[in-house]
């Protein structure tokens, strides 16, 4: 049985990989993903997610300010966002989020909060899904969501490691728990426990490629071609690579190795599990003017 796959996050706009776009687009496509939701993280990369959704049908463009260039932002970065959905009515939005991890320290917290509220507020206006960065200030989040929601557009919580016990207070307001290959790097028992308490309805899948590179088999990844740091490129150079390193790129058909993995934890088959996340994903995005409502899904 052939599978179809919704990468309900990334970022092919990345400049590590932007110019290997087509090709790593491609790639994927043949292997059975569906669609992309690429995801803008600053006033400097909006305009180029816009053109790779009108040069793709298969992308789902998405514009949002991610937490860690909130302080970078201009004095009309909201009306610039406004202007955009306007003239892009297929766009979501994303990425948007709060950070108290080691990057995010450095940034006013205050200043966080109060960008992301008002990024919250337009996608509600709007009724479209937003997809949401959060990192160590999932308390933060649910205080933030249930002052503003629900949020019957969905609210999709990428890459989520957050704990079993939070899932069913963010259902209620309207997420969805999407799953990268972070996910990997989580203590087994504790990813098991959180995915089984996921209503089914509310999975996703998601690369967030080029980062979040699944820890896994070497033999079963993809690598994007050239990466100087990809196990094949270090070999190459003579250099020892029994391990990935954590610098090495993600290549959006990885997404198939997430699958395997999160339907390992459910006890599942993948096949299952690749049409539940599909079918959860066109749903979500399935909003007034979105590129999921067309059939087409290949390069224009």
């Amino acid at each position: 049985m052939a599978v179809r796959l919704f990468d309900a996050h990334c970022h092919l706009q990345d400049p590590r990989i932007i110019q290997l776009a087509p090709q790593l687009i491609d790639c994927a496509v043949r292997s059975g993903v569906v669609r992309f939701a690429v995801n803008g993280i600053s006033e400097k990369d909006w305009h180029l997610v816009k053109q790779m959704g009108e040069q793709y049908d298969c992308v789902v463009p998405s514009f949002g300010l991610h937490p860690w260039f909130v302080e970078e932002r201009t004095t009309n970065w909201l009306t610039s966002l406004r202007d955009l959905f306007r003239n892009t009515p297929e766009a979501a939005v994303g990425e948007i989020g709060l950070d108290k991890g080691s990057r995010g320290k450095q940034i006013d917290f205050t200043t966080q909060v109060e960008v992301f509220r008002e990024q919250l507020e337009l996608a509600k206006e709007l009724g479209k899904p937003v997809s949401v960065h959060c990192v160590r200030a999932f308390g933060d989040l649910q205080e933030i969501l249930q002052s503003l929601g629900p949020f019957p557009a969905g609210v999709i919580l990428h890459s989520y490691l957050g704990s079993a016990e939070m899932v069913p207070g963010l259902a209620k307001l309207g997420a969805y728990f999407s799953f990268s290959g972070f996910l990997t790097s989580m203590d087994v028992r504790k990813a098991k426990k959180m995915l089984k308490s996921v209503p089914t309805e509310r999975i996703l899948l998601e690369t967030d490629a080029p980062d979040a590179l699944p820890q896994s088999d070497m033999g079963s990844l993809k690598w994007v071609p050239g990466d100087a740091n990809a196990p094949p490129q270090l070999e190459h150079q003579g250099t020892e690579s029994r391990a990935i390193s954590n610098k090495a790129l993600n290549h959006p058909a990885n997404i198939f190795t997430v699958l395997n993995y999160v339907a390992s934890m459910l006890e599942i088959p993948a096949e299952e599990l690749a049409e539940t996340s599909y079918s959860n994903a066109q749903r979500l995005f399935s909003y007034p003017g979105s590129a999921a409502n067309s059939g087409h899904k290949g390069e224009k």
